[in-house]
């Protein structure tokens, strides 16, 4: 193969993304001319409102994906956080490379803290897992939805004279934005979404050759931990509708997971961990899923339209 298309949203971020992985390839196929092909997806254009009134996260990636079922690009760079739980069939994700930073980081002037920020203070987010954490820790705050990419969520930040507001590290620092950072969140205070930190190259199952040159791009401790926390967020079929977190990490041949699921407004918080042999990972995802439905989490999700239930024991 002598030229590959890889296809990308139009974000800054989505085209680093994009180019990183481009960079990676040819690096180890020097060979290979690659070719980006450039997209703006739903959820880039339906700004207006907040994601969960709008698709969810499936937005971002519906028509990459339909890209490439149409055979107009080879392979796809998604960030893993997007996607749903749920691959289209006929596309699978070839390989996960080696995770960056998982955590989030409260942006704002230097100093910032989220424990210190004054009574009632407003910070910017777009994420109702973010809301619900922030809310559930500190209900004085006044959160304030912010859609975009990175850079424009900082600018409206500024703009809206917000006192911060909460983004992924792993964004901030590819982008070289780590000077916006007041505080890293440790993932003991606000856990990450399910894939966090992740960037998932997707290809058409068919597609021996494609895959094969996907293949050394693959991390094997990023796809345990990937494997848990997607495991549990298909059995409790959230997405961007409900608040939901999800984040394995990985120690020897032990994968740890913990999760948690939330109403918006931080009043109800469900959280718990599980472990177990790297192997059955999986597994370890679906246990998880189950003991917060007993334990709570069915009635979070049946208020907000889902229908996950706790299985007879």
């Amino acid at each position: 193969m002598k030229s590959i298309r890889i296809a990308t949203r139009q974000s800054p971020l989505a085209l680093w993304q994009a180019r990183h992985v481009g960079a990676l390839l040819t690096r180890l196929h020097p060979e290979l001319q690659v070719s980006f092909v450039e997209m703006t997806t739903a959820g880039d254009r339906f700004l207006a409102a907040p994601l969960s009134t709008v698709g969810g996260k499936g937005l971002f990636v519906k028509e990459i994906e339909q890209c490439l079922l149409d055979g107009r690009a080879d392979l796809a760079v998604h960030s893993l956080k997007d996607m749903t739980s749920v691959l289209p069939p006929g596309l699978l994700l070839a390989a996960l490379p080696t995770r960056e930073d998982p955590r989030d980081a409260l942006c704002g002037p230097p100093g910032l803290t989220l424990d210190g920020l004054p009574k009632g203070a407003r910070v910017g987010t777009s994420s109702l897992r973010r809301s619900c954490i922030l809310r559930a820790r500190r209900p004085d705050l006044e959160i304030v939805s912010l859609r975009g990419n990175v850079q424009t969520r900082l600018a409206r930040m500024r703009e809206l004279q917000l006192h911060g507001a909460v983004l992924a590290f792993a964004g901030l620092k590819r982008l070289g934005l780590d000077s916006e950072i007041a505080e890293v969140l440790p993932t003991s205070v606000s856990l990450p979404a399910v894939g966090q930190g992740v960037l998932a190259i997707q290809c058409r199952t068919e597609d021996a050759v494609v895959r094969g040159l996907l293949a050394p791009l693959e991390d094997a401790t990023t796809r345990v931990a990937v494997t848990a926390e997607r495991a549990l967020m298909a059995r409790l079929e959230g997405g961007c509708t409900v608040p939901l977190a999800g984040h394995a990490t990985v120690q020897g041949q032990t994968v740890h997971l913990r999760g948690l699921v939330g109403r918006p407004d931080g009043t109800k918080v469900v959280a718990g961990e599980r472990s177990g042999p790297v192997e059955a990972a999986l597994a370890v995802g679906d246990a998880l899923a189950e003991e917060l439905l007993s334990r709570g989490a069915a009635d979070i999700l049946r208020d907000f339209g889902r229908v996950a239930s706790a299985r007879e024991s």
